[in-house]
């Protein structure tokens, strides 16, 4: 039989195959190989006599993600509040390239936009010039929410995972945008981690139980908190430039060809940012992560 996998805690697969959830365990040979199956992962599984069902092969990903560990994500929605917390542009722009990398669609969710509409209007700026969609949502207001819910439902055949740091409204917003979806959530969590209500494990809900006609998922996750470049490989430092998708245009057209994109003369960027093509925030974000990146090893 063929499913995806859309949950997982303790070595137990929870694998969803034509609307029925089996709970399936991963073949030995996936830990001799060092590729365990993923959240995500569209896998063939069977029954065996003495262990259940087990899962005995893995399709092909279109990605897979480090932290957290999930495959085959379309679209990362992610969170940002004007306030309350203070947004942090670093771990945003990092959110942004790691997807970028994968063949993620990175999308901007701007949430609080009632607290300072100005802010959001900034913050709509800045990622409408790094050429990914955005949206300036309040879920006390529901300005926007109409909006995102239409983007969504126009990709209700993708998987798409929502990030956003703690106490930004990411909950606030998924529950604005699916009145529905956190009880629905709450009950697969409940089957997936055997009654404990919490966010460590990973998990798919399908939107078909949200959207008529839908056939993808939307990923609950408790990651993207660990983006330690320096500790984990997530792209080799000389890929970064092509993970900011208002570089491209820019790119090979400045006068040094080992340029940095600092404070060189000639340097297109640096060029670009100061007749306001790219914004500055976005070109910071860019050195500190360059920066980051030239502390590994070439061989780590």
């Amino acid at each position: 039989m063929t499913g995806v996998i859309v949950g997982c805690l303790g070595g137990l697969y929870s694998v969803l195959s034509d609307g029925k959830r089996y709970d399936c365990r991963a073949r030995g040979s996936f830990r001799h190989d060092k590729n365990p199956p993923l959240v995500g992962d569209r896998c063939v599984f069977s029954a065996d006599e003495k262990l259940g069902f087990v899962i005995d092969k893995l399709e092909a990903r279109k990605n897979a993600l480090i932290r957290p560990s999930v495959a085959n994500i379309d679209y990362l929605i992610i969170a940002v509040a004007v306030r309350s917390p203070a947004p942090d542009t670093l771990y945003i722009d990092k959110l942004t390239s790691v997807a970028v990398y994968n063949k993620i669609t990175p999308v901007v969710a701007v949430t609080k936009a009632d607290l300072d509409p100005a802010a959001a209007e900034n913050f709509k700026e800045i990622y409408k010039k790094a050429k990914l969609p955005v949206f300036v949502t309040s879920s006390a207001t529901g300005e926007g929410v109409s909006d995102l819910r239409e983007f969504i439902a126009s990709h209700s055949d993708a998987t798409l995972s929502f990030a956003g740091a703690s106490g930004v409204g990411k909950s606030s917003l998924l529950n604005a945008i699916f009145p529905d979806l956190s009880l629905k959530t709450g009950a697969v969590s409940e089957k997936i981690e055997r009654g404990r209500h919490t966010t460590r494990a990973n998990s798919l809900f399908p939107m078909s139980e949200l959207i008529d006609g839908a056939t993808g998922f939307i990923a609950d996750t408790p990651g993207f908190s660990m983006l330690d470049f320096i500790e984990f490989n997530f792209f080799p430092r000389e890929e970064l430039p092509h993970t900011f998708p208002e570089f491209e245009g820019y790119l090979g057209k400045c006068r040094w060809r080992d340029c940095t994109h600092g404070k060189e003369d000639g340097c297109a960027i640096t060029e670009a940012v100061a007749r306001g093509e790219i914004a500055k925030s976005r070109r910071e974000s860019f050195l500190k992560m360059d920066e980051e990146l030239s502390k590994k090893n070439a061989w780590e």
